[in-house]
């Protein structure tokens, strides 16, 4: 943010200089001065855009509570199909394996520290206890994010909601998941909005992981989609797009939005 700052500084003195300076050389010069200070401008404006934004946040929306909620989400995706799995709360709804970060009592001392507080929309209990689903100051959001991406105190590893939903369950055979390879594909940080249902304002974070199956574990998964298994579905793309819809026929299931993140 610092070095931003710079750049921005140097570019708009050499842009004002050129403006004054008559000597056509001194001009020519200084004109690509700030051509060449505004690329990086640029550059650093594009990889830092997720800083500036909420920077803008804690300054717009300091009095204010904001929900934020982080999860994690699996792509499992084989031969054209992605495994969806139903709903632990929602039970008519299929969705992404994975769920909520949770976070290290290490991490709690921090957000305490910063006035966060439970959010009180899911009933807290063993299952839901240390979920990254809570209220932060508006004035802390950028703290809040700084923290988030320092991965200190926090949930950084997508194998437990794996573990729990999937091996626990016995709906994968742990003996040909006694680890897993993944992709780390990116995280996407919905824009605040005002949620009806949280009667607030909300952000929503998301980081998605591709599933890297050895052949033994791709066979393992090839046999759970022939055996038809109640809690667990292979949905194309564009049924997931559709929420469950498949053109011309009876809609028999439920597909949550959020599932669009793996596609």
């Amino acid at each position: 943010m610092l070095r931003l700052a710079v750049y921005a500084l140097l570019a708009i003195s050499s842009g004002v200089a050129s403006f004054f300076i008559a000597n056509s050389t001194l001009v020519s010069m200084t004109a690509g001065l700030s051509v060449g200070l505004f690329v990086p401008v640029v550059d650093e404006i594009a990889q830092n855009w997720g800083n500036i934004r909420h920077l803008w946040y804690s300054l717009r929306y300091r009095n204010r509570s904001i929900r934020v909620s982080t999860s994690y989400l699996f792509k499992i995706y084989v031969d054209g199909k992605y495994l969806l799995i139903r709903g632990s709360r929602y039970r008519t709804q299929f969705q992404p394996v994975g769920g909520v970060h949770k976070v290290s009592p290490q991490g709690n001392a921090t957000l305490s520290a910063m006035g966060v507080t439970d959010d009180d929309l899911i009933p807290l209990d063993s299952v839901s206890y240390g979920d990254l689903r809570i209220r932060v100051p508006g004035k802390k959001i950028f703290q809040f994010f700084r923290w988030f991406d320092s991965r200190q105190g926090r949930e950084d590893s997508p194998w437990r909601e794996f573990q729990e939903e999937l091996l626990a369950t016995g709906i994968l055979p742990l003996d040909k998941f006694p680890h897993i390879m993944h992709n780390y594909l990116g995280r996407e940080v919905d824009r605040i909005r005002y949620s009806p249902w949280a009667e607030s304002l909300e952000i929503l974070v998301a980081d998605v992981y591709e599933l890297v199956p050895n052949q033994e574990q791709e066979d393992a998964l090839r046999q759970l989609a022939a055996t038809g298994h109640p809690d667990i579905v292979w949905a194309s793309s564009q049924q997931i797009k559709r929420r469950g819809a498949i053109a011309g026929q009876p809609q028999t299931i439920e597909i949550s939005t959020h599932s669009q993140r793996i596609l």
